[in-house]
């Protein structure tokens, strides 16, 4: 499923994102293909300078709310991962 998420930083990303059963304090979710919603509403790949990695975990207390993004970012979101 992709989602809007906001992060605790503040960071708003979109990405396809998986709830993962793991041991208590260990990173929950996975996100794949993340990528960072600007406020020029443009996107741009989550940690790319950093890595070459499309899938990242991260722990469920580091996000603030999950949302459905907007068809428009969803749109632009789908074109950039085919």
């Amino acid at each position: 499923m992709i989602k809007l998420i906001v992060l605790m930083s503040d960071l708003i990303l979109v990405s396809q994102i998986e709830e993962v059963g793991v041991e208590i304090g260990e990173p929950d979710c996975k996100l794949i293909e993340p990528f960072v919603y600007n406020s020029d509403e443009t996107l741009t790949p989550w940690l790319l300078n950093h890595s070459n990695d499309n899938t990242f975990m991260i722990s469920s207390d580091k996000i603030l709310t999950i949302a459905e993004p907007k068809p428009t970012i969803l749109e632009k979101y789908q074109n950039l991962i085919k």
